[in-house]
């Protein structure tokens, strides 16, 4: 039969892993630590609404609208609306300094300057998607990638990109309003 102390002894160790790790699986949040006061970020994203117009045998992708929205270190945000034959739209607003840490620990803590990626091509069916292009530049390494939405191509989207695009919508979109 085990003695009571042996279990006790085994339970310790197994209580403590998981008072260690519960936190660290629960917390979906980057980091804050892995943004240094030192580092430098700008970041650029595109946003572009695109339809396919056939000229016969020809066939051109036309941008219907584009949308771009530069962070610069500072935190300051610049949106841009541009539809043609109407005035472009021009809206600036400044980050906490909060969500520009927030944004540059994600960078740093996912790799996302080392994707071996450059562009994700959309099929060629599609008529009408919206492109994404986001360029980053951290401490001076620039790093740029094109993709489509992901109803728009048979490739495969990583996670991270996603992850980039659905935190700057959010921005974008509060910046809209």
């Amino acid at each position: 039969m085990v003695r009571p102390i042996v279990i006790i002894g085994g339970a310790i160790p197994a209580i403590l892993a998981l008072l260690i790790a519960v936190p660290m699986i629960t917390n979906p949040q980057v980091p804050f630590s892995a943004a240094n006061a030192d580092d430098k970020i700008s970041i650029e994203l595109i946003k572009y609404d695109l339809k396919k117009i056939s000229f016969g045998i020809t066939e051109r992708l036309t941008p219907q609208k584009s949308e771009t929205l530069s962070i610069s270190d500072d935190g300051l945000l610049r949106y841009t609306l541009n539809v043609p034959n109407d005035p472009t739209v021009e809206k600036t607003m400044t980050l906490d300094k909060s969500q520009v840490t927030k944004l540059t620990a994600l960078v740093k803590e996912t790799g996302f300057m080392q994707l071996p990626m450059d562009s994700i091509p959309a099929d060629e069916s599609v008529t009408e998607y919206t492109k994404f292009s986001l360029k980053i530049t951290l401490n001076g390494k620039t790093k740029q990638i094109q993709w489509p939405q992901q109803n728009a191509t048979s490739s495969f989207i990583p996670p991270l990109i996603s992850n980039f695009e659905s935190e700057l919508e959010g921005l974008l979109n509060q910046t809209k309003n």
